[in-house]
Parts: structure tokens; C-alpha cells; sequence
């Protein structure tokens, strides 16, 4: 169970990975040791699965995001093929969906030449793959990993988060 330090704790967390225990504790008013304790708890249990560094993909010269929905020939609920689609480095995320796609992809490409090499190259030598859809994003106006674990208003000494959009932005 999830308590109120813990959602404290957790949105501090999202908010800047990189936080050291000392200020985690001064904002949630505990010992630096037990905030320490706290953090260990959740990891352990896989609340907090990782920290993450995030890199703006139009700097590394992967400006172009795209979402392929994929059609398989795979039995229902066979992953293998989504288990290849997420072993390609393009592919940020692989998510096994209801309706008539079997999966979603996340995918970054430097430009529509790259995304249509990938699609060629590493999508259509899947041969479970039978058909896939692209839909090219134009413009991203929120993206972020960040969760609401308390309810809005409910810890008003965290302070307010800021997508990375707004950042990369500003």
C-alpha cells in the first residue's frame, strides 16, 4: 500500500530523478534515513522501476515521431512478434492493443525517408507483420512518463511539474 508520504515522495521523484534523499526529506519533512528506507521500499517492490535521463530526439537527429499500428498473423495474445518490434532501437515503445491492430509502436526517425527505411527494413521483416498503419505527428503539445499518484491540490509543498515539452521549450 501506497501511503501519503509515498505519493509525496514519488511525485518528487518524477519530478527531477535526480533529487538527493536530503532534499526529498526536507520537502516531505522526514530524516534523510527513513526517506533512504522509503525509497529502497518502493524500489524493491517495483513502484519506482527505473531513472531515466531524457534526451530531446530532435538534438540527437531523431526529430520525426511516428506511431505504426501493426497487424499480425500471430494467434491472440502471441507477443513474439511484439517482443522483435521492441528489439528495434527506433521503436521507444511496443504496446499490445484491443480493436483491430494488434500493436502500437512509438518510433523516432531522423526524417520520412529514415521511417520509411525502418518500416521497410525492420518492420516488414517481421513475417508475422501483415499490414501496418503510420500516423506522422506534427506537433507534440504534452509527452511525459510522469503519473498522477495524489489527487490535484492534495500536496501543495511539492513543487508543480513541468512537462518536457514546456522545458525544451522554454
Amino acid at each position: 500500500m501506497i501511503d501519503a508520504v509515498d505519493q509525496q515522495i514519488l511525485m518528487i521523484v518524477q519530478n527531477n530523478s535526480r533529487v538527493s534523499n536530503v532534499d526529498i526529506a526536507r520537502q516531505v519533512g522526514m530524516a534523510p534515513s527513513a526517506v533512504l528506507e522509503r525509497v529502497r521500499k518502493l524500489e524493491t517492490r517495483g513502484v519506482i522501476q527505473a531513472y531515466e535521463t531524457r534526451i530531446n530526439p530532435k538534438e540527437v537527429g531523431l526529430g520525426l515521431l511516428a506511431f505504426v499500428s501493426v497487424r499480425t498473423n500471430e494467434r491472440a495474445g502471441a507477443l513474439s512478434t511484439a517482443h522483435l518490434l521492441a528489439e528495434i532501437p527506433e521503436v521507444q515503445e511496443v504496446h499490445h492493443v484491443a480493436g483491430e491492430d494488434c500493436f502500437l509502436c512509438k518510433v523516432h526517425a531522423a526524417d520520412t525517408e529514415s521511417l520509411g527505411r525502418l518500416l521497410r527494413e525492420q518492420f516488414g521483416t517481421i513475417p508475422t507483420i501483415t499490414s501496418t498503419r503510420t500516423t506522422i505527428v506534427l506537433h507534440t503539445i504534452k509527452e511525459t512518463a510522469q503519473l498522477p499518484v495524489t489527487p490535484e491540490d492534495e500536496f501543495t509543498n511539492v513543487e508543480p511539474v513541468t512537462s518536457v515539452m514546456e522545458e525544451a521549450n522554454a
